[in-house]
């Protein structure tokens, strides 16, 4: 009989995330996971199989706080045009707001591993296929209530937003507010 585990699974996948997010998939050692999750490498490769499927789980606990998160703050009371630009503006103040911006973890995933991946593609384009949504949802939302403009496409514009965001969430690692701020009222200009 094996021991028990002495971890809990979900916690040890949200740490890993964290450092996943921080260092990149090939920046991330075991001996890193080992430690910010404070289960030991046997144990964790035991309850996960390897650092790839770990990641894994990382990228899909990411995925559904993401959605979670996006559809929410979408949802709140307000114009599509305000809750569009809250949403891109909390973006981007989190990430400036820390010692080191690290930008969205799917864009640096799609960075390092997309096309050389399949899984870690795929795991991004179900990510931003589901941002999209979110925003198209909204916009058409907004073109009912009458705040946004009938002859916007509103698929289009939420491909462009997905766009606008992943440009940004790079762009906080080497940019300052006040060039995303000017990047966020132009991409929302046309609303």
């Amino acid at each position: 009989m094996g021991r028990p585990k002495n971890f809990e699974p979900d916690a040890a996948v949200a740490q890993a995330m964290e450092t996943f997010w921080t260092k990149g998939y090939a920046g991330t050692s075991p001996a890193d996971l080992a430690e910010a999750t404070g289960v030991g490498k046997g144990s964790l490769y035991h309850a996960f199989g390897s650092k790839r499927e770990l990641f894994g789980k990382a990228l899909e606990l990411y995925g559904r706080a993401g959605s979670a998160m996006t559809e929410a703050f979408l949802n709140e009371p307000g114009t599509a045009k305000e809750r569009i630009r809250a949403y891109l503006m909390l973006l981007i103040e989190t990430d400036l707001s820390l010692p080191a911006p690290r930008g969205c973890l799917a864009a640096n995933t799609a960075l390092e591993l997309g096309g050389k991946d399949a899984e870690a593609t795929e795991s991004v384009r179900r990510m931003t296929n589901e941002t999209i949504r979110l925003f198209a949802e909204r916009l058409r939302r907004g073109q009912r209530d009458g705040d946004v403009a009938k002859e916007i496409d509103a698929e289009a514009q939420a491909h462009f937003l997905m766009n606008t965001v992943v440009g940004l969430r790079v762009m906080t690692q080497t940019h300052d507010g006040a060039v995303l701020h000017r990047i966020i009222d132009t991409a929302l200009a046309g609303l």
